[in-house]
């Protein structure tokens, strides 16, 4: 049996997120092809965890034994999320752009489960995990496009979930989701359309693919 780690980081409920409704769709197309496995949720969302701070980050470079109070409180916080990352099989991560990069509650789990020595470097304790993310924007910052300068989020997630963890990552990407709502973007629906529907495609395909995987 399998265990998927699903991380939501939209401020906005599934109804109303594009972001919620693809990693809804993988998680049940996952489910379907996998009953007996297992899925984790963590919505950070609705349950931010605490930023990084500096007991939390300095104690990841201390001796457990010389840790001060405050250093082993915010270390089991790390402890109990690199736990939860180490003994899931696969990710699926849902990475909406916010202002050009990912939510800061993202930003917030990576900087506290990316541990020198233990999830990342050369011996990193996930290496070579399946991740799949879900990485929706209100426009296009495809190659070509007037704002692919601007993209900081399938760059920023490659580094740090490839480079940083040494994952093996995968994309879907949900365009334009801002066509529907903004009138000036009225002329780019069909786009969108298009786009979502190829994104809860790929969604489907990428879930079966990965239990197929899993599953060898």
């Amino acid at each position: 049996m399998a265990t998927l780690l699903l991380i939501d980081s939209s401020v906005f409920p599934e109804g109303g997120s594009a972001s919620r409704e693809v990693t809804a769709a993988f998680r049940r197309t996952w489910e379907e092809q996998h009953p007996e496995g297992t899925v984790i949720h963590r919505d950070l969302g609705a349950d931010p965890i605490p930023h990084l701070d500096g007991a939390g980050a300095s104690a990841g470079f201390a001796d457990p034994a010389t840790h001060t109070p405050e250093q082993r409180a915010a270390f089991a916080l790390r402890t109990r999320l690199i736990e939860e990352l180490e003994q899931a099989d696969a990710l699926v991560i849902g990475a909406p752009m916010y202002n050009f990069t990912i939510p800061s509650t993202l930003k917030a789990w990576l900087d506290q489960t990316i541990l020198m020595g233990r999830t990342a470097g050369e011996d990193s304790s996930v290496k070579g995990k399946p991740a799949v993310v879900v990485a929706s924007r209100g426009g296009s910052y495809a190659p070509g496009t007037p704002r692919e300068p601007f993209e900081y989020v399938r760059n920023y997630l490659e580094a740090a979930l490839d480079g940083g963890f040494g994952l093996d990552v995968d994309f879907i990407v949900p365009e334009l989701t801002m066509a529907p709502a903004n009138p000036a973007m009225a002329e780019l629906v069909p786009l969108y359309e298009t786009s979502r529907a190829n994104a809860l495609q790929e969604a489907e395909a990428k879930a079966k693919a990965l239990v197929a995987r899993l599953m060898a």
